[in-house]
């Protein structure tokens, strides 16, 4: 038994390893031009693998950029254990009418945008010369929740729908507005939250 745990073990990690060699090596691809570089043929041959390693590691192209997105997700914006009131809006408790997830609780609605914002920023500022090179990554769905959240409590203002509120929200959420607001730091993550959150009162009462 013991010696089968250990062959188990070692697979693990050569399994790990090779996962993190086609990461590093999409990662490569991407920061020299468009994400249109990073094949599976491309990112096989720089990660010293088949492509059907890639494929079984990861089932595509897509699947690939996916995952390297996610390796530059910083430990804020996760779901996994929201603490503060800026992170509630992360939380897996709420769901709302459009099967989405949400805030844990309703709280300060305009504590929840702030801190979704806020997140976003955090998110995009982990590798922005990552993210300018991927796709558009697809809406996380929170934006539906949180103009629930903010018509619930009668904070949107007059005539704004749910359907403006959450269409505010997800572009002002997304990575071309946070870059364009952000120059390569020179403008802080935490300002652009900032700014963001001035541009949402558009939609506020």
């Amino acid at each position: 038994m013991g010696r089968r745990l250990y062959r188990l073990g070692r697979r693990q990690t050569s399994v790990d390893l090779t996962t993190s060699s086609i990461l590093a090596a999409a990662r490569e691809l991407v920061a020299q031009g468009p994400a249109s570089q990073a094949s599976v043929g491309a990112v096989a041959r720089r990660a010293g693998v088949s492509r059907i390693t890639v494929y079984n590691r990861f089932g595509s192209r897509e699947g690939v950029l996916t995952a390297l997105a996610a390796t530059a997700q910083p430990a804020s914006v996760r779901t996994d254990a929201p603490t503060t009131a800026a992170q509630v809006v992360d939380g897996p408790d709420y769901r709302s009418k459009s099967g989405a997830e949400g805030p844990r609780s309703e709280g300060d609605p305009l504590e929840a945008l702030r801190g979704h914002l806020a997140a976003a920023c955090s998110r995009w500022a982990a590798d922005a010369a990552l993210f300018r090179h991927l796709p558009p990554p697809p809406e996380d769905g929170r934006a539906r929740p949180l103009a629930e959240q903010l018509a619930a409590q009668d904070v949107l203002r007059p005539g704004c729908s749910l359907r403006e509120a959450e269409d505010v929200i997800a572009t002002l959420s997304s990575f071309a507005v946070f870059d364009r607001l952000y120059h390569d730091g020179r403008r802080p993550a935490s300002a652009v939250a900032e700014v963001l959150m001035r541009l949402a009162a558009g939609i506020l009462a």
